[in-house]
């Protein structure tokens, strides 16, 4: 790399790493900058949209042949945020955190430019704490996507009117758009575990992809494990133990008491990999 080159890998971080928020907002644009994340959020907002015209044209109440929850959404749209959320999450979602995540730290040590990042006066504390909150944003970034395209989908070709509720009472069509975006905010955060494992997978290895593939890897593990029953005893710490708990959201009222141990869940693995990250980066080598 030439004396030129250098400079201007590392003016645009010097400049910004002076400020609170700058090197955050560096991390930001860098992940929203790059097609691979519009193609995530593309590919999220398509899910919606193939599920509601595949039930309004196929779905009907009470002969819909699939789970109640599915066959719900012909009876109003804001279930078709929850259908949605549903299909996304146990994989889909994850992949794209693992590709934000897992890219975070490996892709800037494989192009050359992490040495320059470290070594700018934000530190690497800031550094990596700017990182990991651009992969949560991205997380947030995700569910709102289908939020928003579930809602518009669900109001243009289903019913808007009272929402029948798990637990047999109506719900005010706003009342259940208010519980949709509670689910895509308890979605969002039932990513965090898994990004701060991304991160610090990332921090491990200088290849990308193979942060990548590591990170998917976690919630298909943690899923496959959940469904051994002979392990029953782990099951409540696995990451993804208790991400499918978003149905309490349609109950009357609101049952929070897993989806409060999933966000505990999760904070203690942000905690945990959040602090690894730290350590090895503290110890890493980038000569």
């Amino acid at each position: 790399m030439s004396p030129s080159e250098v400079d201007t890998v590392q003016s645009p971080v010097q400049r910004r790493a002076g400020h609170p928020v700058g090197l955050f907002l560096s991390e930001l644009s860098v992940t929203f900058r790059r097609l691979r994340t519009y193609a995530l959020l593309a590919a999220y907002a398509a899910v919606p949209v193939l599920l509601g015209v595949v039930i309004y044209l196929f779905a009907s109440p009470g002969d819909h042949g699939g789970p109640n929850f599915i066959g719900s959404v012909v009876l109003n749209g804001v279930f078709l945020v929850f259908v949605s959320l549903f299909f996304l999450l146990p994989l889909f979602l994850p992949v794209g955190v693992a590709v934000v995540a897992g890219d975070s730290l490996a892709g800037e040590a494989h192009q050359g430019t992490l040495r320059y990042l470290l070594v700018a006066p934000a530190g690497r504390a800031r550094l990596l704490f700017a990182k990991l909150l651009a992969v949560l944003v991205f997380c947030l970034a995700a569910a709102l996507t289908v939020y928003l395209v579930a809602v518009a989908v669900g109001a243009i070709l289903f019913p808007r009117g009272e929402v029948p509720s798990i637990s047999g009472v109506s719900l005010s069509y706003g009342e259940g758009l208010w519980r949709g975006l509670l689910a895509a905010g308890y979605v969002a955060a039932s990513l965090t575990g898994l990004a701060a494992i991304g991160v610090f997978v990332s921090s491990l290895v200088e290849t990308p992809l193979a942060a990548m593939a590591t990170t998917v890897a976690v919630p298909l593990v943690s899923q496959i494990l959940d469904a051994v029953p002979q392990i029953e005893v782990i099951h409540a710490y696995l990451p993804t133990h208790y991400w499918l708990t978003l149905a309490d959201l349609l109950r009357d009222p609101i049952y929070a008491d897993n989806m409060l141990t999933g966000l505990v869940v999760q904070l203690v693995y942000v905690l945990i990999f959040g602090s690894a990250a730290y350590a090895r980066m503290t110890t890493r080598d980038v000569a």
